[in-house]
Order: C-alpha cells, then sequence, then structure tokens
C-alpha cells in the first residue's frame, strides 16, 4: 500500500501545510530552532506515527477478542543520536482494564506487528528527485 504526503513551506520559516488526500496537519519548528512552534515538528510526527499506529493496531486486536478494555494510551519518546547514526524509540503502553499475564504477553506480539514498528525495523531506502 502506498501513502502520498505533500508538503508545502513557503516564506513563513518552518511553518508546513501537509496534506494527504483531503487530510491535513500542520508541522512546524519549535521557536529555539527558530519556528513558531504552531505544529507537531518533524521527530514529534515520526514519533506520533508508532505511537498512533500501535494504539490503532491494539485497539483492532482487542475488539476482535471482544476484551474489555476502555482506553489504550501509547507514548512513544524518540531520541536521535545523529553521530553514531542511530535512533531509540521507548514505547509505553498501558491500558484501563484488566489484563492477564498472558494477554499482555500476546499485546506485546501485537504492537511489534504494527505496520509502522515494521517498517521502522526494517531496512528503510529513501530515494530522491527534483523536479
Amino acid at each position: 500500500m502506498a501513502v502520498t504526503v505533500k508538503a508545502s513551506l513557503g516564506k513563513t520559516k518552518y511553518y508546513t501545510e501537509v496534506t494527504a488526500g483531503e487530510n491535513k496537519i500542520i508541522t512546524d519548528e519549535p521557536i529555539d530552532k527558530g519556528g513558531q512552534n504552531k505544529g507537531l515538528n518533524p521527530m514529534e510526527i515520526l514519533a506520533t506515527s508508532l505511537a498512533s499506529c500501535t494504539a490503532a493496531t491494539l485497539r483492532m486486536y482487542i475488539e476482535r477478542k471482544e476484551w474489555d478494555i476502555e482506553n489504550i494510551n501509547v507514548e512513544v519518546e524518540l531520541e536521535n543520536f545523529p553521530l553514531t547514526k542511530r535512533a531509540v524509540f521507548k514505547r509505553d503502553i498501558s491500558f484501563e482494564g484488566i489484563l492477564d499475564d498472558e494477554q499482555l504477553k500476546r499485546l506485546h506480539t501485537i504492537a511489534d506487528a504494527c505496520p509502522v514498528h515494521k517498517i521502522l525495523t526494517n531496512d528503510i531506502e529513501i530515494l530522491t528527485k527534483f523536479s
């Protein structure tokens, strides 16, 4: 499944409108980086992708199993280490509801099966062209 997004940045420093089909978000940089902090920065968007995909994947599985879980909370911290070309995603998942150890073990496997998690743990290639 291919996904296409378009980012458009004018002369207002770092204020970027990103569209995907009919949906739009705003990204920006923090004030200390010269932006206006009017939207999530690109690193936050990357972490958001993992957090939201994990939550949705878990919800789909929980609904299929008919488990009584009110809320799924996923917190992702992304730390980038440019000098070593390493990034670390720390993902903390909690549930509002009662789950036993076996269910939690299964949900860990399901969380790792979310599409964004799979992409981030596979080889990634970026092909760039100027037009």
